[in-house]
């Protein structure tokens, strides 16, 4: 095997030894009886991900504007995200893009108000829970529009402090601070049955809370914990709640795939699922131009229909 590796590189520049590192991870992948020996196959492992990790500080260090993402409690992305709101016709009419730790609920009020100036006429919102806010809910019903959109109690019930600092990532099913750390894990406290309300308790990792730059007024010097709770109130969504159980709301929660389609679309046949440039305002430019591309080809689909 040593006559089929690289010669090893004398260089500190860390992008040429991250490039020979998986130059390394190839040829021992070839090489299947070599790659499924117990130690090998760990030692491997271990340098896939400091590969992975590299990359993405590598990736952050160039793009100053990119933040780290959430999907999922276990899995996160690096870089942007694009907020779209989409007629029935599957038209985009408008976007929002933001940096990756961004919620999607903060945005609802915002792609309406865009919609409406392109002349659009809306009497429903399709969205998922993270829409599903009281702010939400307020602004549907002060303008008449019908929020579909299931509640989730930890974004909707309850009175929270310092909202602005703390958002609810609804993928993750986390809380996650103004710095964009994800909360580590929940804890339910509280008895049922008494008159006082139960609590959803979210833990930070404090060894992230200690050298975060934004620690000041919020994380308080030798504490040992750092916890953000949310009052959970039952009774807060009466009325959101019964209409979530109607055959009105299930039928219209229904076409909500069609936001998924056009996602996909966007990603996997005009390349949206990566930044052609750093910056936020190279990605507003990227999201643009995907956008307009989608739509000039939805606009000629229905003019065709029509003939």
């Amino acid at each position: 095997m040593k006559t089929k590796f690289p010669s090893k590189s004398n260089s500190n520049d860390v992008k040429i030894e991250v490039d020979y590192c998986n130059e390394i991870i190839s040829i021992v992948e070839k090489e299947s009886q070599i790659a499924t020996i117990p130690t090998v196959k760990e030692k491997l492992n271990v340098l896939k991900e400091v590969v992975e990790d590299y990359k993405e500080h590598l990736s952050f260090s160039s793009d100053p504007d990119a933040r780290v993402g959430h999907k999922t409690a276990d899995s996160s992305f690096f870089g942007f995200k694009t907020h779209i709101a989409m007629s029935d016709e599957r038209i985009i009419t408008a976007a929002i893009v933001t940096t990756g730790e961004k919620s999607d609920g903060k945005f609802l009020k915002e792609l309406v108000e865009k919609s409406k100036e392109t002349g659009m006429e809306i009497e429903t919102v399709i969205g998922d829970a993270a829409y599903s806010e009281k702010e939400n809910i307020q602004y549907a019903n002060q303008n008449e529009l019908q929020l579909i959109a299931k509640l989730n109690p930890n974004i909707t019930q309850g009175t929270r402090k310092k909202e602005d600092e703390f958002e609810f990532n609804k993928d993750a099913g986390m809380y996650i601070c103004k710095a964009g750390h994800l909360a580590i894990r929940k804890a339910r406290t509280g008895k049922k049955g008494i008159n006082k309300n139960q609590k959803d308790t979210y833990m930070f990792d404090i060894e992230k809370c200690k050298v975060c730059l934004l620690r000041n007024g919020c994380y308080k010097e030798s504490a040992k914990s750092k916890t953000y709770s949310v009052t959970i109130k039952s009774t807060e969504h009466r009325e959101q709640e019964a209409f979530q159980n109607s055959e009105e709301f299930k039928s219209l929660a229904k076409e909500r795939y069609k936001i998924e389609a056009k996602n996909s679309e966007l990603k996997h046949r005009h390349g949206y699922d990566e930044a052609s440039s750093s910056g936020l305002i190279g990605m507003q430019i990227q999201g643009a131009t995907a956008i307009f591309a989608v739509n000039l080809k939805r606009i000629l689909t229905l003019i065709k229909a029509e003939k």
